[in-house]
């Protein structure tokens, strides 16, 4: 997905914006940027402010993330120090490591072999990585001391603790530029295997080195804009996100053209970069790779979604906690076709094949919320009554030799989309979106594990074929989703749950699969929703503006479109239309059954 070098960075290859330092002002509408003000603290920003946070400190640990510019980091604060006569010594956490090659031989299990995709949650730990033998060797010199890099705080020293993040999505921009490389590694992969390296082995033994150190940071550092770093302490950072974990919040979402994209995100959300063919994707709520804007006096500062998750998991999914602990465990997400084309025939996978393979916890259920179509949109879903497996895996298996195109509606049922229906995709099920669609969808966080069976012979953005994986949909299919069972099964029957004179609570029911359920609140002027120690995702899905009151918090206001978590520990929360015209807002929220 390379579409040029954003010339501010060179370092950079992406078609998004940089974050700015200052919100910009909006209209009234999709806000790309929302925020919440940060407490009890102030941002600052640049290298020399933060060399005077941290000059008083004879021992620097600077943790952080794969990812983060270092050698801009340290020569600017050993600049800093030299000009103020301060002689310090710097030592790079990277070169205590084992060799590359001792950790390739780690890493290797987890790295899927020849699989172009998919790999295996590693188990390992960060400190896995570090050469007991040298480490020994690094010792207090009694004058200023930097030790820098991904497991800094593992070197025996103790001093002041500076974690350095940065987001996902500026991580993976970096990875295209070939700026970046895997942890432990001297050279830059290709970016679909970096990429599955980053998610299967480095960013779980980062989030779980940011896990165990969170409480004890000192300055938190938002790298992601180069020569200009945003910080604020460790107690900042903390006492906001207490406050986010018991009132509401929004993330930040960031959005990706694709081969199949579409033109509805790019005519109506203001901020976003037109200099692009479409866009497919927004990231609405993933919690693996979405961040938080903390605001002051204008200034943003971003902090990954994690680390509310391991402050605040209790207070966020109240009951649900004991089962998913930090795992956050529902995701919203668009996926835009509108002018667009077709996804490609696809299927997820069992709880049980994506526990054994790929060491995830739990699958990827799914539903297709249809936020808006065209005339004539359709989804494609569940078999028809007369399909046979052996058939079905010949014809994908020859159109791939063959390159010809296959009739999907001989094997697979079409659906016509409508708006507002919600229709059911538990693991196991073929399906597939079709052009003129904007969708909403509601999942379970987990989002890579798509099994690709046919593309419609098309080639993906960077002029490659798009991976398929028909081997492992034979493995998950269930052929039993065919015929009738399709309409009485997959699409949502929607049952009036409450009601009062102005307001309506509407059920969707979803598949006994899914460990999620779905309401809708209509409403003309206000509707009160109790938690009951859940956390709550909602959307505005009609309507141009509500506002969200908490008790004991200030009222915020929320936009068409605009995803929005509720806490649990919020307890109960009212909903306040804006407008004339009748608001509806979908809910998402863990079954009680399933906590």
């Amino acid at each position: 997905m390379i579409y040029g070098i954003n010339p501010n960075y060179m370092k950079r290859v992406t078609s998004q914006f940089l974050l700015p330092d200052i919100k910009p002002e909006k209209g009234d509408g999709y806000d790309v940027y929302p925020s919440f003000p940060l407490s009890d603290g102030s941002l600052a920003m640049g290298h020399q402010k933060l060399y005077e946070a941290i000059a008083g400190n004879r021992i620097l640990i600077l943790e952080g993330y794969v990812g983060v510019d270092w050698t801009e980091v340290i020569a600017e604060l050993e600049s800093c120090f030299n000009s103020d006569g301060i002689e310090c010594s710097s030592i790079d956490i990277r070169n205590y490591y084992k060799s590359q090659k001792e950790i390739s031989i780690l890493i290797e299990p987890f790295l899927g072999g020849e699989d172009p995709v998919f790999g295996r949650k590693t188990d390992l730990d960060l400190r896995d990585y570090l050469d007991k033998e040298k480490l020994s060797k690094i010792s207090d010199s009694g004058k200023v001391t930097i030790v820098f890099g991904s497991g800094a705080s593992l070197c025996g020293l103790e001093g002041f603790l500076v974690y350095f993040d940065l987001p996902k999505n500026e991580l993976q921009y970096r990875m295209r530029a070939n700026a970046i490389s895997n942890l432990g590694f001297n050279e830059p992969k290709d970016a679909i295997q970096a990429y599955k390296h980053f998610y299967f082995v480095d960013w779980v033994m980062l989030n779980k080195e940011k896990q165990r150190l969170i409480s004890q940071v000192s300055l938190f550092v938002d790298q992601q804009r180069p020569g200009r770093p945003i910080f604020t302490s460790g107690n900042a950072v903390r006492k906001t996100l207490h406050q986010m974990a018991q009132s509401s919040f929004r993330v930040r979402p960031w959005f990706e053209p694709g081969v199949w994209g579409g033109s509805w995100m790019k005519d109506r959300f203001e901020g976003l970069n037109h200099d692009v063919p479409n866009y497919a994707w927004s990231f609405e709520m993933i919690v693996p790779e979405n961040g938080l804007l903390l605001e002051d006096k204008g200034l943003l500062f971003e902090v990954s979604f994690d680390t509310l998750m391991y402050l605040e998991g209790k207070n966020i999914l109240g009951k649900a906690y004991s089962k998913f602990g930090t795992e956050f465990p529902i995701r919203f997400d668009f996926l835009d076709t509108y002018k667009g084309g077709n996804l490609s025939v696809q299927c997820h996978p069992s709880p049980g094949y994506i526990k054994e393979k790929f060491g995830e916890n739990f699958t990827q259920d799914e539903t297709y919320y249809i936020l808006d179509c065209e005339p004539g949109a359709h989804v494609y879903l569940g078999f028809q009554a007369t399909i046979d497996p052996d058939h079905f895996r010949k014809a994908l298996e020859d159109s791939v030799l063959s390159k010809d195109l296959l009739n999907v509606e001989d094997y697979i049922q079409k659906l016509p989309s409508k708006k507002h229906e919600l229709y059911l995709i538990p693991h196991g099920t073929v399906h597939c979106l079709g052009i003129n669609n904007m969708v909403l969808e509601i999942s379970a966080t987990p989002y890579i594990y798509t099994f690709k069976m046919y593309d419609w012979q098309r080639l993906g953005l960077n002029g490659n074929p798009r991976p398929l994986n028909i081997d492992r949909a034979m493995h998950n299919l269930n052929f039993d989703r065919k015929g009738s069972e399709v309409t009485e099964t997959l699409v949502s029957k929607p049952v009036l749950q409450e009601y009062g004179e102005w307001w309506e609570i509407i059920h969707l029911s979803t598949h006994p699969d899914h460990f999620y359920d779905v309401i809708r609140c209509e409403f003309q002027n206000t509707v009160k929703v109790e938690t009951r120690d859940q956390c709550h995702l909602l959307m505005l899905v009609e309507g141009s503006l509500i506002e969200l009151e908490i008790e004991n918090h200030p009222p915020r206001t929320f936009h068409f479109a605009e995803t929005f978590a509720v806490p649990a520990a919020a307890k109960s929360y009212r909903l306040i239309n804006k407008e004339e015209k009748m608001a509806k807002v979908v809910v998402a929220f863990v079954k009680e059954d399933a906590c």
